[in-house]
């Protein structure tokens, strides 16, 4: 049966636009709708919204009844039912809502047009965005339909429901079986109408409901992630700082509906960027937040001290306020979390070791890696992809976790961690976090350090979750050998890319642990001495660095014997610092010790003899005993070539040394080839900003100012000091030291 409005015509439109001269298409582009629109008022198959009619009343200069635009009796038979209400602080969306524009547009033929669905997390603004859809676009449909698809049962009450509102012989049938078919029989034979079905987060389900073939179109909103053939998908993500920013704003009355961000004040803007950025731009979390701002009248600096110590209590929070979200954030997950108890235990685990890593980027290969820490289910599921696929199936589901497959990692998002750590009991927080500490030990890399192969890649996807670890450590205390050595092992890492504020931290972070679980001269304990030894060194804190040296050589000879590697470490450490002050009687016998020792145990090719010989041969160089520096660096550096290859940063430490050799013989040329050969090496392993390229950028810069080649030279010693001020800030010597270098090279250049 055909919708009795296409017989008739609103003549009253159609004259007016042709008084004019204008075609269906120049009406649309002056009130900004399409032609389609304009064709389907005068054909009276749809009636404008209010906002149309204004437009038509400005552009005609008559009103809606003149023009023919009031039809009661026609817009009765109309259907429109959205069943929330507008929210007034909708904000931001707009290419999403275009692109849904785009996709369900009655230009197209619907019959071809498929279905789309809004996926998302819950809270995230699906329902919220379907609804704003179907306000600014839903007079361009002939009815508009809103459905309940959370179960089967809320499906076919509202079936029922719309049975109704169509007048259907069928509605008033016992058998709600046939009160379905009639609708369904009903959208098959109608067309361009808009349909949405709310929380269908089973698809094929909902799909159900639908006829086969139709000509209307198909809205769901669901949190599954994969739809098949069923519809196209569309996520929906969470608002930027700034959409977030704004929507809190507003929602507290911070600002009003038609004022922009910037009219906001400083204060109250700063503060709103660091609430959105706490719950990660999920809008329900946002509303929440100025539900309960408007409420109590506090500050937004206020809201963050009390969520700082009540946020599981106010993510749980429900205020009369909030009209349209019938759950809290806490409730919206807490269903989530129990269905996929329900259906999975290897999804339920997996979940709970993502709430105790960072949220992002977490590579498959670490748990793969780390899966014999984190209990017999998911060292089974984490090392069998077809297990983890399917546990992870059950997470995308409900959109609790996104899956990248390119860079086989996965994305959490931070207040489901923050909401899924919140519901577990003390006990059972800490038992995870130890699980996921003993994990990340197990799954550090072993890193080659004479080479910068995969550091990269340690550094963007192993780094974030080991730092979580270390916060973890010191959380919930967890105080045992594994959980110092992850601490060591990753300070160890930082210290090799320039990272010694971040490397320090954990050093000191291990040794306490160590300190405390391990007897008083165990050689772990040695280990981290001697690290934070080299890096107040570095610090120029020289006084501090004796103290971890010859505190650390104490245990190593008298735990490991005088001949110990671990000892020639030491001695060779505390030498280095011992040369750096210039007490170069203090430092040979410790590097003559070192050298004899690595040679009896390793032998004269292994990287640690070569690095001893390099030391005793910058100590020669320092004491202008040039003969024996030179014998020393080639007999190095042809050893080196040999063993290591030609890009070894050993290498370059040598060739460092020998450029410095052959600029003191006044060899020039010969100088900056190895200088250039130098840099080269180190910025390849290391970076152009590592610091350990600061002091051969220095000393080629005084190659330059002595080839009166001031430009290139100031602009090294620039390099130079920008290096050292970053890593070790203004007052350190050597930074102190290039920027006299700086001053003297601007004076030659003057």
């Amino acid at each position: 049966m055909k919708d009795e409005r296409k017989s008739s015509v609103n003549t009253r439109l159609r004259k007016a636009r042709l008084e004019r001269g204008w075609t269906q298409r120049e009406l649309a582009d002056r009130i900004g709708t399409t032609h389609v629109n304009v064709s389907r008022w005068e054909k009276n198959k749809t009636s404008p919204s209010a906002y149309f009619q204004q437009k038509l009343s400005k552009v005609f200069g008559q009103t809606p009844a003149a023009l023919g635009l009031v039809l009661s009796s026609l817009s009765d038979e109309r259907i429109v039912d959205i069943p929330i209400a507008r929210s007034p602080y909708f904000t931001g969306r707009e290419h999403l809502l275009a692109l849904l524009h785009k996709r369900l547009s009655i230009t197209h033929t619907a019959a071809l047009i498929q279905a789309q669905a809004l996926y998302g997390l819950g809270g995230i603004g699906k329902t919220q965005t379907a609804a704003e859809y179907a306000f600014r676009y839903g007079d361009q449909y002939t009815h508009v339909f809103w459905l309940l698809a959370a179960t089967r049962d809320t499906l076919i009450a509202d079936f029922v429901k719309l049975a109704g509102q169509l007048k259907l012989p069928e509605k008033g049938q016992p058998d709600q079986q046939q009160i379905v078919n009639a609708v369904k029989r009903w959208l098959a034979t109608h067309e361009d109408w808009l349909m949405i079905l709310d929380n269908a987060d089973d698809l094929p389900q909902a799909r159900q409901f639908l006829p086969v073939n139709h000509k209307g179109f198909v809205l769901f909103t669901t949190r599954a992630q994969a739809s098949g053939g069923i519809s196209a998908s569309i996520e929906v993500e969470q608002l930027s700082e700034q959409e977030g920013s704004l929507l809190l704003l507003r929602c507290a009355k911070r600002l009003e509906l038609s004022d922009t961000l910037d009219q906001a004040q400083p204060a109250d803007r700063a503060a709103a960027e660091r609430i959105v950025k706490e719950v990660a731009g999920l809008p329900l979390a946002i509303v929440q937040a100025g539900a309960y701002i408007e409420e109590t009248g506090c500050s937004l600096e206020d809201y963050l001290s009390i969520y700082a110590a009540n946020r599981k209590e106010l993510l749980a929070r429900r205020s009369n306020l909030l009209l349209g979200y019938s759950e809290t954030v806490a409730t919206t997950w807490a269903l989530s979390f129990e269905q996929v108890k329900k259906e999975s235990t290897a999804a339920t685990e997996l979940l709970c070791v993502f709430a105790f890593l960072a949220p992002d980027a977490i590579p498959e290969e670490m748990l793969a890696r780390g899966a014999s820490e984190l209990g017999p289910i998911l060292e089974a599921t984490a090392t069998d992809l077809s297990r983890l696929n399917e546990a992870l199936r059950v997470l995308r589901r409900y959109s609790l976790v996104r899956r990248n497959t390119s860079t086989r990692t996965l994305n959490i998002h931070r207040l489901v961690q923050a909401v899924h750590r919140d519901s577990m009991h003390q006990e059972t927080q800490r038992a995870w976090a130890e699980r996921v500490v003993r994990a990340m030990n197990v799954a550090f890399p072993e890193i080659d350090y004479g080479s910068s192969e995969g550091h990269q890649y340690y550094l963007q996807y192993y780094l974030p979750h080991i730092q979580e670890s270390a916060t973890l450590i010191t959380q919930y205390k967890l105080h045992f050998p594994e959980a110092a050595q992850l601490l060591y092992r990753t300070g160890l890492f930082l210290y090799f890319h320039g990272l010694y504020p971040q490397s320090q931290s954990l050093h000191q972070q291990a040794l306490e642990i160590r300190e405390q679980v391990l007897v008083t001269e165990h050689p772990a304990i040695a280990e981290s001495l001697n690290a934070l030894g080299m890096l107040f060194r570095n610090q120029g804190d020289y006084q501090q660095a004796e103290k971890f040296h010859r505190k650390a050589l104490a245990i190593r000879e008298k735990a490991l014997g005088p001949q110990h590697p671990f000892t020639a470490e030491s001695l060779n450490n505390l030498g280095v610092l011992y040369r750096n002050q210039r007490k170069y009687e203090q430092a040979q016998p410790l590097f003559q010790r070192a050298l004899n020792i690595y040679n009896e145990s390793h032998g004269p090719k292994h990287h640690d003899t070569l690095n001893s010989f390099i030391n005793l041969a910058r100590l020669y160089l320092e004491q202008r005993n040039y003969k024996q520096a030179e014998q020393l660096l080639y007999r190095a550096l042809s050893i080196s070539e040999q063993v290591l290859g030609a890009e070894d940063p050993l290498i370059a430490h040598v060739l460092n040394l020998l450029a410095r050799l052959t600029f003191e013989q006044k060899k020039n040329e010969q100088a900056e080839a190895f200088w250039m050969r130098s840099l080269a090496i180190l910025e390849k392993t290391y970076g152009s900003g590592h610091p350990v390229t600061a002091e051969p950028l220095n000393d080629l810069a005084k190659l330059y100012v002595v080839l009166a080649r001031y430009e290139e030279a100031q602009a090294l010693c620039e390099r130079a000091i920008a290096i050292y001020e970053k890593a070790f800030g203004t007052e350190h010597p050597d930074t102190i030291a290039f920027r006299t270098h700086l001053a003297a090279i601007m004076n030659k250049k003057g």
